[in-house]
C-alpha cells in the first residue's frame, strides 16, 4: 500500500437482541503522518470479551486500550514483532487485573488485529473473532478460529458439516486473560491490493451470517452500509450475541504515489500469471533443446538444455502444487516478498446472487409486515421510494444497487423496531407510554446513549492515508 492511497473504514458494535451489556470492544487507530505510516502503518482491533455481570466487558475494553498504545511504542521492533508484542502486553494487563479482585479472575477476551501499511496486511488473533478479507468476488478467512470446533476438524476427529451439531460452537481454546501468557497467531505480511475488502467481526455477526453473504455485503456496498446491514441482518435472525464489525476498502493506487521502498502490493506475486509466465519460458527453452539436438545436430547442448530445462519445471510444478495445498504456509520472517506463499484458512465465493437478494426481500417484508401491524414509527413515503428502487433495479439485473436500496429500507425499518422495543420495555417496568421521540426528518437512528441503539464509529468518507 500507499501512503496516498485512500481507504473507507466504518466499525459498529451492537449489544443484540438477548443480552443486557455489550461486552464487544473495537478501536481503529489511523496513522496521523508519513513517518507513522510508514513504521506502523492504520491499526484495526475487534475483542469480544467473557465473563460474567461487567467482567468481560471490561477485558475487552483493556486489550482495545492497550493493544494501539503498545503497538506504537515499540517502533524498535517490525510491524510483526511489535503487534505480538501489544497483544501479550493486553494479556498481562488483563491477567493482573483478574487477579487483583476476586470477581475479575479468570477474565478473558477474544483479539483480533490488523494492521495495513507499506507492508502489506499483517494480522495477530487470538480466540474465535475473525478476519475476512474479499478479493475478486471470493471473500477468505484470514484468521483460524481457536475453538473447540475448530480444533476437531483440523485433527480430523469430526466432519465439519457435523460439527455445529455435535459439539457447542462458543467453546473457546484461547483467549486473552486467563493465563500469564497466551500464544498468538501471526498471520502474514500478506500482499494489499486496489478493491480489497477486509472485515474483522466478533462471533455474533460470523454466527448468524455465512462467510458467502458477509462476502457480499461486504464487497458490494460501501463500508457504513455493510456494517448496518450485516448487524440488522445478525439481529433479525434471533441476535442471540453482541455483534461487532469493522469493515476496511482499500482504495485505487493515485497517480504519482511514491513510497520509500517498493509497494508490497506491486512487488509480489500471488499465483494468476506467474506461474504460466514461468511454465511457457520452460517449453520454449524445452523446444530450442531439442531443435538443436535434432536439426542443428547439437546433441549435447540440445540434451543438456531439455533435461535442465524439465528439472526446472517439474520443480516448478511441485512448488506451485504445494501452494495451493490446503492451510497457510507462513513466511519464516519478515520477508515482503515471502508473502507469496501465504493462504488463507478458508475461502468461499462472495459474487452477489439474486437467491440471497431474494432472501433479503423476504426479510424486508415480513419485517414491513410487523411494522404495519403493531404501528411502529417509520417514514413509509421514504420506505416505498426504497423499495420501487430496489425492485427495479432487481428487474434490470442491477444486483448491487437492489442490495443498496434493501440496505436503506432496513435501516428505516430497524429504527422503528427499536424504537417499538424500548416503547415494550418501557411499559413493562413502569405501566405506561415513554414520551414520543422524534426521528427526525431523515429517520436516523435515536441517539446512542440509549442502551438498545448500536454504539460505533463511522467514516463513510474516504480517509487519506
Amino acid at each position: 500500500m500507499y501512503w496516498q492511497q485512500p481507504i473507507q473504514y466504518a466499525a459498529l458494535t451492537d449489544v443484540g437482541f438477548r443480552r443486557q451489556n455489550n461486552q464487544d470492544s473495537l478501536a481503529v487507530k489511523l496513522a496521523g503522518d508519513v513517518e507513522t505510516w510508514q513504521e506502523r502503518g492504520n491499526l484495526f482491533v475487534v475483542a469480544d470479551g467473557m465473563g460474567g455481570h461487567a467482567v468481560g466487558e471490561l477485558a475487552s475494553k483493556l486489550a482495545v486500550d492497550t493493544i494501539p498504545h503498545a503497538f506504537d511504542k515499540r517502533r524498535d521492533l517490525p510491524v510483526h514483532e511489535a503487534l505480538r508484542a501489544a497483544v501479550e502486553s493486553a494479556n498481562e494487563v488483563i491477567h493482573d487485573r483478574g487477579l487483583r479482585n476476586p470477581e475479575f479472575l479468570r477474565m478473558g477476551t477474544t483479539c483480533s488485529a490488523l494492521v495495513l501499511g507499506p507492508h502489506g496486511a499483517s494480522i495477530s488473533h487470538v480466540g474465535d473473532s475473525r478476519i475476512y478479507r474479499i478479493r475478486d468476488k471470493r471473500i477468505d478467512q484470514l484468521t483460524a478460529d481457536h475453538s473447540l470446533v475448530w480444533e476437531l476438524i483440523q485433527r480430523r476427529k469430526v466432519h465439519p458439516r457435523d460439527a455445529d451439531r455435535l459439539f457447542p460452537r462458543n467453546v473457546i481454546t484461547r483467549s486473552l486473560g486467563p493465563e500469564p501468557t497466551v500464544q498468538v497467531d501471526l498471520e502474514g505480511p500478506s500482499p494489499v491490493f486496489p478493491g480489497d475488502v477486509f472485515v474483522l467481526c466478533s462471533d455474533g455477526l460470523s454466527n448468524q451470517l455465512s462467510d458467502p453473504e458477509i462476502g457480499m455485503i461486504a464487497g458490494e456496498l460501501p463500508p457504513a452500509d455493510a456494517c448496518r446491514l450485516m448487524v440488522h441482518l445478525a439481529n433479525l435472525r434471533g441476535g442471540p450475541d453482541n455483534i461487532t464489525a469493522i469493515v476496511v476498502k482499500v482504495g485505487a493506487i493515485p497517480d504519482g504515489a511514491s513510497l520509500d521502498q517498493p509497494s508490497v502490493a506491486m512487488r509480489a506475486v500471488s499465483g494468476g500469471w506467474g506461474p504460466f509466465v514461468i511454465s511457457a519460458t520452460l517449453a520454449i527453452a524445452l523446444l530450442s533443446g531439442l531443435y538443436a539436438a535434432a536439426v542443428r545436430g547439437q546433441i549435447i547442448q540440445g540434451s543438456a538444455i531439455m533435461i535442465l530445462s524439465a528439472l526446472l519445471w517439474i520443480a516448478t510444478l511441485f512448488v506451485t502444487i504445494r501452494r495451493r495445498s490446503d492451510g497457510p504456509v507462513r513466511a519464516s520472517s519478515f520477508d515482503p516478498l515471502s508473502t507469496v506463499v501465504w493462504r488463507p484458512y478458508r475461502t468461499a465465493p462472495a459474487k452477489l446472487q439474486i437467491r440471497f437478494l431474494e432472501e433479503v426481500a423476504r426479510l424486508e417484508g415480513e419485517l414491513q409486515r410487523a411494522a404495519r401491524e403493531e404501528g411502529w414509527r417509520i417514514d413509509w413515503e421514504r420506505l416505498e421510494d426504497h423499495l420501487r428502487k430496489a425492485m427495479s433495479a432487481a428487474e434490470r439485473k442491477r444486483l448491487s444497487l437492489a442490495l443498496a436500496e434493501y440496505a436503506r429500507s432496513f435501516d428505516l425499518l430497524m429504527t422503528g423496531l427499536l424504537e417499538q422495543r424500548r416503547r415494550a420495555q418501557h411499559e413493562a417496568k413502569w405501566g405506561k407510554q415513554p414520551p414520543q421521540r422524534s426521528t427526525g426528518p431523515s429517520g436516523t437512528s435515536p441517539s446512542s446513549t440509549d442502551p438498545a441503539q448500536p454504539r460505533g464509529v463511522d467514516s463513510a468518507d474516504p480517509v487519506s492515508e
